[in-house]
Parts: structure tokens; C-alpha cells; sequence
């Protein structure tokens, strides 16, 4: 009974420390955190060049920052510039690749459409792999997929980077308005 009563003290004491420190979820819907999500609904994505893959991390980032279609309507333009890599890493006695790493690097740049300033930039990059198999159909399927992960991770890292951002800088999100 003792033990018990001594975890219940110990999670107390954490959350209680926890709260003391200054710790906000980053998402959260009250004070600095709050301006990350009301912010991201201000943002214009640029259409990102890279054929199907420029399409979809677009959409993803469109998705996951609830970001604005209309461009007339927006506080912040994000342009992402696309460098993919394909690399072969399995290679057999007959020099056939058997599979393949896809790297995919954005370097992308928020800028407030009022003063055209950049106010945040960064590089986000990703890793995914795909095997190569009998039926060509089914290795252009992985190739593919291999492709949509790597840019639903890029759009990811980008929102938590944006997140970060206007979490840290509540004040530049109130001016931009």
C-alpha cells in the first residue's frame, strides 16, 4: 500500500514541477502556444515545382496547417524549394540494384506578405527506402510511396519548425495582423 502511495506523490510532484517551469503544450489553444495554430490558418503554400512530388507535399502541408487557399487572404507566404536524391544501396554480383534510398531535402521560407520580409527559413530533409522487385509495376508502387512518405515527414518537420516559431514569437504573430 506504501508503494502505492508513494507513486501517487511522485507523479504529483512531476506534474506539479512540470507545470512551475514554464511548460505549455506546443499546440495548445491558450496564451503563446495558442498563436501557432491561429497562425498557421494565415499562411499562402506556394505551388512547390517537383512534378507529383512538389503536388503532394503541398497538399500536405495545406492539410496539416489548415494554411489558406487564397493567397489575397493570407498574413505569410511559405515557398518550398524540392532537391531530391535517388541513391542504390543493394546492389548484387550481376550489378542489379535491389533497393533504393529516396532523399528528399526542402529548404523552404516564410515571408510576411505585408513587409516581404523572411521570418523564418530552414532546411527539413527526409529518408525512405524501396525495394526493387520482379514486376517493374509494383517497384514504380514503392518508388511512389517511398516518395509520399518522404514528403508527409517534410511537411511534418516544417509545421513543427513553423509551430516552434510562432510559439516563440507570440508578438511578431500579433504585429503580422
Amino acid at each position: 500500500m506504501t508503494l502505492r502511495r508513494l507513486r501517487q506523490s511522485c507523479i504529483a510532484l512531476l506534474a506539479m514541477a512540470a507545470g512551475g517551469c514554464g511548460f505549455h503544450p506546443l499546440y495548445g489553444t491558450t496564451g503563446a502556444a495558442g498563436a501557432a495554430r491561429q497562425e498557421f490558418s494565415s499562411i499562402y503554400v506556394d505551388t512547390i515545382q517537383g512534378e507529383r512530388i512538389g503536388y503532394d507535399l503541398r497538399n500536405y502541408l495545406i492539410n496539416n496547417l489548415r494554411a489558406t487557399a487564397k493567397p489575397n487572404q493570407a498574413l505569410y507566404r511559405l515557398s518550398v524549394t524540392l532537391v531530391q536524391y535517388i541513391q542504390g544501396i543493394a546492389i548484387e554480383n550481376d550489378a542489379t540494384v535491389t533497393r533504393y534510398n529516396y532523399t528528399l531535402n526542402a529548404k523552404y521560407e516564410l515571408t510576411d506578405m505585408h513587409t516581404n520580409k523572411v521570418i523564418k527559413s530552414g532546411i527539413e530533409s527526409t529518408l525512405s527506402a524501396y525495394d526493387v522487385v520482379a514486376s517493374p509495376y509494383a517497384t514504380l508502387a514503392a518508388e511512389q510511396d517511398a516518395q509520399k512518405r518522404g514528403a508527409n515527414d517534410v511537411a511534418y518537420r516544417i509545421q513543427i519548425d513553423l509551430a516552434a516559431y510562432f510559439a516563440k514569437h507570440p508578438a511578431q504573430a500579433v504585429q503580422a495582423q
